[in-house]
């Protein structure tokens, strides 16, 4: 498919950036890798009348740590999934994050999608919004009216859409550090780079909310397992709390399964997850 017509233009800063949002109106759209957006538009699912590149911008690509204390990762928005993969600081700081970084795609994928085009695109069947929310991360975004921050259960509020406002671009994602809590990704897909059909991300961690679970394709939006925290919060088994996996989710029925297939497999999968992340 050949994508509609539209302009482009490229931003060399995050305020520039803004303001040509600001003067296109919902007609535009933000580019970065590409590997979300570019599709949609191929088959004319997006016509945007105008791409904003912002995949230059230096200054939104890099790992560092909060400089007081160093318990927060600040992760920029055009930070490359293969770059979160092999930072030792990720992997030192938070493991799951960079595991589920190494599982996207192949490798062509990871060396051009970003992490905050991953986030923003809001796609319930993608990888990282899960971990996000199992992390209980914090988005931070800026407009014309300043900078403002979303935690990650706020950010996602439909399918394919976020709580960006149209002349907001997201800069930072700041996920709380948590060297030596098990955690664990499990996710079901019939061939390696598929979309998972289901999947799972774990961190026992016992900080502010306890336990955290996000889930991959189980609603309309990424979502967390609460019945599952819950659970694990209350003092239930690792069995109990994974039955209740599919607590308050929508799953779809489509080519790969049922929603009672994706109910069972969440189940299955979460109870992995578990196991491992408490071994």
């Amino acid at each position: 498919m050949i994508p509609a017509p539209f302009d482009y233009q490229r931003a060399s800063s995050v305020d520039e950036a803004i303001e040509l949002l600001r003067q296109h109106g919902e007609d535009a759209k933000l580019l970065a890798g590409g590997h979300s957006l570019l599709p949609l538009m191929k088959l004319r699912l997006a016509q945007p009348s105008v791409l904003v590149d912002i995949g230059r911008i230096a200054d939104l690509s890099y790992v560092s740590e909060t400089p007081a204390d160093g318990r927060v990762l600040r992760i920029g928005a055009l930070t490359r999934h293969h770059d979160l993969a092999t930072s030792e600081l990720v992997r030192e700081q938070v493991p799951l994050l960079a595991h589920v970084a190494s599982r996207i795609g192949d490798p062509q994928v990871r060396h051009r999608g970003t992490i905050g085009g991953s986030v923003v695109h809001g796609d319930p069947a993608s990888d990282l919004p899960a971990a996000l929310l199992a992390l209980r991360a914090t988005l931070v975004v800026r407009g014309p009216a300043g900078e403002r921050s979303i935690p990650a259960d706020e950010f996602f509020t439909g399918f394919l859409e976020t709580a960006i406002a149209p002349d907001e671009v997201l800069t930072e994602i700041r996920v709380p550090a948590v060297p030596g809590v098990g955690w664990a990704f499990e996710k079901f897909n019939r061939r390696a780079q598929d979309w998972a059909i289901v999947g799972v991300a774990a961190v026992m961690t016992d900080g502010a909310g306890g336990p955290g679970v996000g889930l991959v394709n189980m609603g309309p939006q990424p979502m967390r397992a609460a019945g599952v925290e819950e659970a694990l919060r209350a003092g239930a088994s690792l069995g109990e709390a994974a039955a209740r996996a599919d607590e308050g989710t929508d799953p779809p029925t489509d080519l790969n399964g049922s929603a009672e297939y994706r109910r069972h497999l969440a189940r299955v999968l979460v109870r992995r997850a578990l196991e491992t992340a408490s071994g």
